[in-house]
């Protein structure tokens, strides 16, 4: 996915190689949320890219608090986000960050289970 940078060149983001796997997949949609690059599948919000600066810097994996446990002895480098606490985080920083978001987006693309949410019904603006 691309976004006009300055002088009208094109920019690619920083973490479009994860989601190009999931690109294939019928149900697959990247949206962008809040300034980040977010993936559906299913319907269901399953992973947030951002490249912005410290916390928002690498993904967030969409999940209910029940599965953070599981999630976080799989994978020793996610912790919850600290601002957003009901998502798991991966910072770009973790040293095995490549290998650890690669593997994310593997269960996401599977339907692991712990992986998913289902996004909340946009509210209407009142007249």
């Amino acid at each position: 996915m691309r976004d006009e940078g300055p002088g009208g060149l094109k920019k690619v983001h920083p973490h479009a190689w994860l989601w190009e796997p999931l690109e294939a997949d019928a149900t697959f949609v990247l949206g962008a949320m809040f300034g980040t690059k977010v993936a559906y599948i299913d319907g269901k919000l399953v992973l947030c890219f951002s490249a912005k600066a410290e916390p928002w810097r690498g993904v967030l994996v969409c999940t209910d608090r029940m599965e953070h446990a599981s999630l976080m002895a799989q994978f020793p480098a996610l912790v919850p986000h600290p601002i957003l606490g009901k998502w798991l985080y991966l910072p770009e920083s973790a040293d095995e960050f490549e290998r650890v978001a690669e593997h994310l987006v593997v269960l996401a693309k599977r339907r692991d289970p712990r992986i998913g949410v289902i996004p909340q019904a946009k509210r209407r603006k009142r007249a």
